[in-house]
């Protein structure tokens, strides 16, 4: 074999090295998207938070809604329900992708704003294996999403698919906090190298009945990452 053969031979037969994407979250000073209805905008947070890849890209920015009605203080898990305070349907914030973005099923989803909205996996056999726990919180476009009453799980489900174009609702999985938030409300990033996964920790404000100040409920939110196949 000629040298040069040899050479080039070996340029295709080299495997090439793939560098994993690292991300970071930081506090995001601006205010919620103006795509958001006047009702939805007014009762999210003034500030969010920011999640970029390693190059300073912004991949996704979340805002959380003031106070979260919540069926009583946080007292754990109830079964394969993480989150029992919260109510099916109930919004949570907002999210916006700054470019495409990809929701826990792997679904492309177009650059824009969408509100956020607790829901439950359904038990039935065509979601075996997604999570061990059915919280998750459901995309909706912020253009057709426009009133904060939380959302019966008919509408709630139609409106998330269209989020996806599919007819799957657009899904982030909401897990259990593995490490506490830093002080001040700011947010914490982990990964889960077994499942490839990152998410974001921050911290739920909720109101419960006879409690004078908001209740701090921490929840990771699954932000880059695919169900397993």
């Amino acid at each position: 074999m000629h040298l040069r053969h040899a050479i080039l031979l070996a340029v295709v037969l080299t495997p090439t090295v793939v560098r994993a994407q690292e991300y970071k979250v930081e506090v995001l000073k601006e205010a919620p998207p103006e795509a958001l209805s006047g009702a939805i905008r007014g009762a999210l947070e003034a500030q969010g938070y920011r999640m970029v890849d390693d190059q300073g890209k912004s991949y996704a920015e979340i805002w959380l809604r003031k106070a979260i009605p919540a069926q009583g203080k946080p007292a754990g898990p109830k079964g394969a329900i993480l989150f029992p305070v919260l109510q099916d349907g109930e919004l949570l914030g907002a999210l916006r992708f700054p470019g495409e973005g990809h929701d826990y099923r792997e679904q492309a989803i177009a650059k824009g704003v969408y509100t956020l909205r607790y829901g439950l996996l359904p038990i039935n056999g065509d979601h075996l294996g997604v999570s061990p726990n059915r919280d998750y919180a459901l995309l909706l476009p912020a253009a057709k999403d426009t009133a904060i009453a939380s959302l019966p799980r008919k509408k709630l489900e139609a409106g998330s698919a269209e989020s996806a174009g599919t007819s799957h609702p657009a899904i982030l999985m909401l897990t259990a906090a593995t490490e506490a938030s830093p002080a001040k409300g700011e947010p914490a990033l982990v990964r889960d190298e077994e499942k490839n996964t990152w998410g974001v920790v921050v911290p739920l404000s909720l109101a419960v009945d006879g409690e004078s100040a908001p209740v701090t409920l921490n929840v990771q939110l699954v932000v880059v990452g695919v169900a397993p196949v």
